[in-house]
């Protein structure tokens, strides 16, 4: 068996499969993106063996292991010929312990060579939170409510912008109603995979645009280097006129499920205030979406405004698109980066 450090497992990983043999329960709450489940044991094998090795010992839990894995080990190596043709693999675990050790006792006895993470999947967090921003430049991409951030960011990815849209990574449009209509989000774990992996694509030369987020988008909390390179990495702030805004905002949420938009619009109640919340649920319930939009604007504007008096304003560059039109926003915005950036 030969371990690898997770930065060669990484780039071996680009044009090899990789095998995670835990546990179906342990691949779910994070795994290396493209990775294949191949539990060695699925997860009520895995705590038995668990419990046998404290109640009785390691040689017992070891025997049990034999019995459970031996009945599948033609299976093993039959899937793992069909999604590795030439025979090279890669293999981990949670610690680099026995389980990628046996799977790649047996693929090696079959015929594959295999490369073992060396360390595990622990090994391979611990490089992703110590890697995940080092050598970067970022620009982040600032605005109120309905600016339209998220849609200028993929216009510069069109246009050939590096960019990572974290909102899109988190499944999440980053206000209390930003997931409607878009199902689960993934966990925070898997969540830092997927950004790290994102990263990783991006040639170390390019300036990486950010959305300007909170620390928290829905119930993914940003890992600390990501947060502070948000606080603290150079910014352009675009501003729109309130027409636009509405617009936009009218696009992405209007044709949402009205019930959920209620619930929604309760869950800030209390910093709405009693009447504005009324208002706004009676307004919604005839259907006047324009109107919400525009008695909830001055909160998110406030609480926008708020979040950024902790910026460094020598680092903070106004783009005033008031009288500019849409299609020259992505060319503006490109024009201001470079004389924010040299």
């Amino acid at each position: 068996m030969k371990e690898i450090e997770p930065s060669e497992f990484l780039e071996f990983a680009s044009a090899q499969p990789v095998i995670d043999v835990r546990s179906p329960s342990e691949f779910a709450q994070g795994h290396i993106p493209g990775a294949i489940n191949l539990p060695l044991f699925n997860d009520d094998e895995r705590a038995r063996v668990g419990t046998t090795y404290k109640k009785t010992g390691r040689s017992q839990a070891f025997d049990l292991g034999l019995d459970i894995v031996g009945p599948k080990m033609s299976q093993f190596v039959q899937s793992v010929r069909g999604f590795a043709p030439e025979k090279k693999i890669l293999v981990h675990c949670w610690r680099g312990g026995m389980r990628s050790a046996s799977m790649s006792w047996l693929l090696e006895t079959a015929g594959f060579r295999v490369n073992v993470l060396k360390g595990g999947y622990k090994a391979y967090r611990s490089y992703i939170r110590e890697n995940l921003v080092t050598g970067r430049k970022f620009v982040i991409l600032g605005g109120l409510t309905g600016s339209g951030k998220t849609q200028w960011l993929h216009k510069l990815a069109e246009a050939g912008e590096a960019v990572a849209d974290l909102e899109q990574l988190a499944n999440h449009r980053g206000s209390v109603f930003g997931g409607i209509g878009l199902g689960t989000q993934p966990t925070n774990e898997q969540f830092e995979n997927d950004l790290f992996q994102r990263l990783q694509e991006i040639d170390h030369q390019q300036v990486i645009w950010l959305e300007d987020e909170s620390r928290q988008i829905g119930r993914i909390f940003l890992p600390e280097p990501i947060y502070l390179v948000i606080k603290n990495s150079p910014k352009i702030r675009i501003q729109i006129s309130l027409e636009r805004r509405v617009k936009i905002i009218l696009d992405e949420y209007a044709g949402l499920d009205r019930e959920k938009l209620a619930t929604s619009i309760n869950q800030i109640s209390k910093r709405l205030g009693g009447l504005i919340t009324s208002q706004c649920l009676e307004l919604l319930d005839a259907g006047d979406f324009d109107r919400v939009v525009r008695l909830l604007l001055p909160y998110y504007d406030k609480t926008y405004t708020h979040s950024t008096i902790t910026y460094d304003q020598q680092a903070v560059a106004d783009l005033d698109l008031v009288n500019s039109e849409p299609e020259t926003y992505v060319a503006e915005l490109i024009e201001k980066k470079r004389s924010l950036i040299q």
